[in-house]
């Protein structure tokens, strides 16, 4: 008697990874659609030979950035543009399944974690320094114009004090933190000023002999990238030598008011409650004023 006997695949292996975790470093400035991980590092097994599917997941906040290929191709792809600022490191959580999702058949699923790390890349270019963010991602800071004064026909030894602070920019890149480099591009009439490449003194050549202010431009650029650069404004007014401190004409000023003025009301000087108290000031260095 010859028997045939038919041996049935039961679905009774899991899929399985080559590797369950791994760990990728990805440049800030990787462009969209470029693989992340390739197809053969991610794909699975399955005893059984069933169809692998696969889900790919991240934690709550960083969605949108990566994504797989297909519903059957692993390979992982970048979807968005990165920024350090938002996004320095996520995870990933990618499911093997030997049933299509939303299945009523019994289905065996494996996992791979992928932590995906973000390299900074030089993306920015030099912040002057103080500036003011005018995003919410902190990922554009404006700086006002730098100002200052001379003396006329005075030359000065010293670094010239300006406002709202020193000339200094920094590398918002700031896990790079590159060499930045100062130079005067613009205003300079005559080569008065020049400014230290290295810290962003401004220091005076020679003496000023004309009452026009000036507006210079200084630039601050990244060593290693001169196309990475930006500008600041220095306005610098040329002022007539104060040798005196203003004074007060009076020592002491007396005045009078009365109960139940409204706010903002004159205070009278006292012994004449028709005319308002003022209180006046002079320098010498100003006799016209």
């Amino acid at each position: 008697l010859e028997i045939l006997v038919t041996i049935l695949n039961m679905n009774d292996n899991s899929p399985e990874f080559k590797q369950t975790n791994l760990t990728k470093v990805v440049p800030e400035d990787t462009k969209v659609n470029a693989t992340i991980v390739a197809r053969g590092d991610l794909s699975a097994s399955d005893a059984d030979l069933d169809i692998i599917f696969y889900e790919l997941t991240t934690v709550s906040g960083t969605e949108g950035y990566f994504a797989i290929k297909g519903v059957n191709n692993p390979e992982i792809y970048l979807q968005k543009a990165l920024d350090y600022a938002k996004l320095n490191l996520t995870t990933l959580v990618l499911y093997a399944r030997d049933r299509p999702v939303g299945s009523t058949d019994s289905t065996n699923t494996a996992t791979a974690t992928i932590n995906i790390l973000i390299e900074q890349a030089d993306t920015k270019s030099p912040w002057f320094q103080p500036c003011n963010y005018i995003n919410a991602d902190k990922s554009i800071c404006i700086s006002s114009p730098y100002t200052g004064r001379v003396n006329i026909s005075e030359m000065s030894t010293e670094p010239l004090i300006l406002e709202p602070g020193p000339i200094y920019a920094i590398d918002p890149d700031y896990t790079l933190n590159e060499k930045i480099v100062y130079s005067i591009v613009g205003g300079n009439a005559d080569d008065v000023f020049s400014v230290d490449a290295d810290t962003g003194n401004l220091t005076m050549n020679k003496a000023v002999t004309s009452p026009d202010s000036y507006l210079l431009q200084v630039m601050a650029t990244q060593v290693n990238n001169i196309q990475k650069y930006s500008i600041a404004s220095v306005q610098i007014q040329v002022i007539n030598k104060s040798d005196n401190a203003p004074y007060f004409e009076t020592k002491i000023y007396n005045g009078t008011v009365f109960v139940g003025l409204a706010p903002r009301s004159f205070v009278f000087q006292a012994g004449d409650p028709s005319s308002p108290l003022m209180i006046t000031a002079v320098d010498d260095d100003f006799p016209n004023v």
